[in-house]
């Protein structure tokens, strides 16, 4: 997918964030660091301050400021007034529902499999809600939830530890586990949910419009291989589904133009299905860098944030 907002970048960070790289460092929470820091492009953002319990600095009393910031300790030391500043308590919770089912488990070309490009594409999301000092939480599903780790401030280790243990599970399901996920919701923010969608459009946002309880913003990102995407039969005489294991027999040039036609339908009906019902949506292949989801993320803070 294509995004304008893209910076470009240099040859070596660009290198350096190919998938196929990130795919070979073990740990996820540095393939996390080094996706933001990429992106962020070495420049920090300043927190936002405001009324929450986190100690931020203090500066100079104005007239006007409440007298109950005031630092009276530091007034005794410095005879000069100060209040004290707090960083922002965002009160947004980010939660990222990531699918396990066994369709996930696919890779062609040397790139990563599905499954392993989104636990780096989740990793990295939130590594930067955390930088934008928003609570993470996590959600991992196949048929039925499989791992749940409750959105706090405190949480990301936690997290991650949960993407870094998350194997292939069985047959995909959207309905139910996203029922059964909309129940921990407590507080508004931001629902990510990272799946390859093999369910038909209608369903799929029926499926994730019932996480948008308490106002959550949606954000659906769709992982596909290339390889789904082109269908390179070369000599192939069959397919073997994933999660079924029945075997389809084909004759390659038929199926090949048949299967784009059908594919081509289905993501055109997915985007303007999500469009239509207010769920951000992107399309995402394995070979493709990260930061361009991190740019969906930030669209769908700013539209929280629009809406308080």
């Amino acid at each position: 997918m294509a995004t304008s907002a893209t910076p470009a970048r240099a040859g070596g960070a660009a290198t350096l964030l190919d998938p196929a790289v990130l795919a070979r460092i073990g740990s996820l929470d540095l393939v996390a660091r080094t996706v933001v820091d990429g992106f962020l492009g070495g420049l920090h953002r300043a927190p936002a301050l405001g009324a929450s319990t986190d100690f931020a600095e203090h500066r100079a009393y104005l007239p006007g400021d409440d007298p109950r910031r005031v630092d009276w300790r530091l007034y005794a030391r410095s005879d000069r007034l100060h209040v004290k500043e707090f960083e922002a308590d965002t009160n947004a919770s980010v939660t990222v529902l990531l699918d396990v089912s066994k369709s996930m488990d696919f890779a062609r070309g040397g790139r990563p499999t599905k499954l392993r490009y989104a636990k780096m594409l989740a990793a990295s999301l939130l590594w930067l809600a955390r930088q934008q000092r928003d609570r993470v939480g996590l959600i991992t599903f196949d048929s039925a939830v499989r791992d749940f780790v409750p959105a706090s401030g405190k949480h990301l280790p936690m997290a991650l530890h949960a993407l870094d243990r998350a194997q292939p599970g069985g047959a995909g399901e959207l309905t139910a586990p996203l029922r059964a996920s909309a129940e921990h919701f407590r507080r508004r923010g931001i629902v990510v949910v990272i799946s390859d969608l093999y369910v038909e459009p209608e369903a799929a946002v029926d499926a994730v419009l019932q996480l948008r309880n308490r106002g959550n913003e949606l954000l659906l990102l769709h992982v596909l291989d290339p390889a789904e995407r082109d269908l390179p039969l070369d000599d192939a005489t069959g397919f073997r589904d994933l999660e079924t294991g029945d075997a389809l027999p084909v004759v390659p040039k038929t199926a090949r133009a048949q299967y784009r036609a059908l594919l081509d339908a289905h993501l055109a009906a997915l985007a303007e299905v999500t469009n239509k019902r207010g769920v951000l949506y992107g399309l995402f292949d394995t070979g493709e860098p990260l930061e361009a989801a991190l740019f969906r993320y930030l669209a769908a803070r700013q539209r929280l944030e629009h809406r308080r």
